[in-house]
């Protein structure tokens, strides 16, 4: 029997906050044709000749503002979760961790998967919605590096788990203790998206923004449809959780200019809301299992003042799942099933 291990695969991190090694991650990151979906001269042009040259500097003033004495904080808590489910599975079954993007690479990451002799791998991508920038686009990146350097290699995939039970009591383990303080509100902020993406992703061409209601009329689409796999999660936790109807909603945020998004934004909901009577607010990020730059920076720091700006009184970022015991369990569930699938 060929021997059996886990991939966990996340987004990543620059190597350092500066502002040469942003710009380093970020031609990676946005030179990826699943991220910046467009002809590859026009996606090289746009890289080098106008994003390059200014938001370097800028991310990295935002990287140093969640910086740690570890490093990066997405990349030090992916360790802990890859130490601790290495824990709760034994010895027998190893875990390996890369990222989509910086260090470690899912090249040398699969290079050392077949240098160890491993026969069979678990790629488990931490997302838990389909997207092509962020699932879709790891799990095509380790097929071709599997394909490449290790063919020998039996890849299987665990899909987008939006709604998974027991990835929902996670999420409710993580966020009772903050819903069971005073609030008024529970805003879901979930990464954005361009709408073009939404229907690139329709491969009926005949559902997304065409049926009235795309997202909440059942559809087979839906596998591949990342705003409605949003509102499944939110729909699941609020009703584990009890979350009254008119205290909560769901916005998405980290957006481009230059074509329409997936709205309504999170920086204007966290305008808007003081003005309609919510004073104490809770943020939850569920589209990140790791707490990093987007919800640290973007949410804790920029989030917080546009509230408390606004009127607003207090204000709390609910988590993410890091490497909180729940979310561990999860992920041995799913591991023992393919172990156990795989018998």
């Amino acid at each position: 029997m060929s021997r059996r291990a886990v991939l966990l695969v996340n987004l990543g991190s620059p190597a350092s906050t500066s502002v040469s090694d942003v710009r380093s991650y970020l031609r990676e990151f946005l030179g990826d044709e699943r991220v910046l979906d467009m002809a590859a001269p026009l996606r090289w042009a746009l890289l080098e000749g106008i994003i390059l040259r200014t938001r370097p500097k800028k991310s990295a003033h935002a990287y140093q503002q969640v910086w740690t004495k570890e490093g990066s904080p997405l990349v030090t808590t992916s360790l802990s979760v890859q130490k601790k489910l290495t824990t709760a599975l034994g010895p027998g079954t190893p875990v390996y961790l890369a990222m989509r993007y910086g260090q470690p690479s899912i090249a040398s990451v699969v290079g050392q998967l077949a240098t160890d002799g491993i026969g069979e791998i678990l790629l488990f991508p931490q997302y838990p919605h389909y997207a092509m920038s962020s699932w879709e686009t790891v799990v095509v990146k380790v097929m071709e590096e599997v394909a490449c350097q290790a063919p020998q290699i039996k890849v299987t995939t665990v899909q987008p788990f939006f709604a998974d039970a027991d990835y929902i009591e996670a999420l409710h383990a993580v966020a009772s203790p903050y819903l069971a303080q005073p609030h008024d509100f529970l805003l879901f902020s979930y990464h954005g998206l361009p709408e073009r993406h939404m229907r690139k992703a329709d491969s009926s061409g005949a559902h997304c923004t065409i049926v009235p209601d795309c997202c909440t009329t059942c559809s087979p689409v839906h596998a591949t449809c990342y705003k409605a796999q949003c509102l499944a999660t939110t729909r699941a936790l609020v009703a584990r959780s009890g979350i009254p109807a008119d205290q909560h909603a769901i916005s998405f945020q980290s957006r481009l200019v230059g074509e329409p998004w997936l709205t309504p934004f999170t920086d204007k909901e966290l305008e808007r809301l003081p003005q309609t009577g919510v004073k104490k607010l809770l943020v939850i990020c569920p589209a990140f299992t790791t707490d990093c730059l987007e919800t640290l920076e973007e949410i804790q720091m920029q989030g917080r003042d546009s509230f408390l700006g606004a009127g607003g009184e207090s204000f709390q970022q609910i988590p993410c799942l890091n490497d909180h015991a729940a979310f561990i369990d999860f992920l041995a569930k799913r591991v023992q099933d393919w172990l156990t699938e795989a018998q």
